[in-house]
């Protein structure tokens, strides 16, 4: 009687493995829902699996199944194959709206993780409304110990690490009004929390921190920022959003950079106690 009862529920067991599987399959991967995917995001996401080259990305979807191959053939023509996948890599394509097996977007997504920066200069507080080529002549006239004083060049950028987590790279926490003293003032930079991706765009969000009395921070106002991905090969990533471009390169050590951030603010800080005391 034991036996015929295991014998049934084998059967049952492997009944619905097999539909699952068939399931899985027709849908390239993407049956099961992922409590991280953003709405609306078609994106296959899996792994690179032996068998690739420039016409075809043979990937093993995470959701189970078989492996998928996509004809790549044209979105390698059109250079958006983003990274150069390699076996083992975690990698997301964007199928075609039309035909399935066919992907029109590769990102290496192991490659997109890490730490990107970008360098940003200071400008003048009392002439962040004019031209760009208006501050540069007022900058040119000043003494050049003013200039090396205060137009220091700083990091900036953010880290996408794993789980989807994000951080700022060069973050610096305003401490004092002593900043309001400084006649140089930096581009501000977001307070990033997280990234996905979404159909080949590249969505990272970013809100106001708030420190506690215990010492916790938390997050408020989170807003989504998407930008394309442009370019993605080895040290290099080109990102843009609303016709404007921005290249990163790639760093090792957030806090090598985060140190030099806040060491930079603190010189400025200095120099701004001082001039209240003149």
């Amino acid at each position: 009687m034991k036996r015929n009862t295991i014998a049934a529920l084998a059967a049952v067991a492997a009944l619905l493995t097999a539909c699952i599987s068939k399931e899985t399959k027709q849908d390239n991967g993407n049956t099961a829902p992922e409590a991280w995917r953003l709405d609306g995001d078609r994106t296959v996401y899996g792994l690179a699996c032996e068998g690739c080259n420039d016409s075809i990305l043979v990937l093993l979807p995470n959701n189970g199944g078989d492996p998928i191959s996509f004809d790549i053939f044209e979105a390698t023509k059109n250079r958006r194959i983003l990274g150069k996948p390699k076996i083992g890599d975690e990698v997301g394509v964007v199928p075609n709206a039309t035909d399935t097996l066919k992907g029109d977007v590769v990102i290496d997504i192991d490659q997109l993780k890490g730490i990107w920066c970008y360098i940003v200069m200071p400008k003048l507080k009392d002439a962040v409304n004019l031209s760009e080529r208006a501050q540069e002549r007022l900058i040119q006239v000043m003494e050049d110990s003013i200039r090396e004083n205060y137009f220091i060049p700083r990091e900036y950028g953010f880290a996408m690490l794993r789980n989807w987590a994000a951080q700022s790279v060069g973050y610096v926490r305003e401490q004092s009004s002593l900043e309001e003293e400084s006649p140089v003032v930096y581009p501000q930079l977001g307070y990033f929390t997280e990234w996905h991706l979404w159909n080949g765009k590249l969505v990272i969000t970013s809100g106001t921190p708030e420190v506690k009395e215990d010492n916790t921070t938390i997050v408020d106002g989170l807003i989504n920022d998407t930008c394309n991905i442009d370019y993605l090969q080895g040290d290099s990533l080109v990102l843009s959003s609303d016709g404007i471009s921005r290249a990163y390169y790639r760093k090792n050590s957030m806090t090598e950079v985060n140190q030099k951030a806040n060491s930079i603010a603190a010189r400025l800080r200095q120099q701004a106690l001082e001039q209240t005391k003149e």
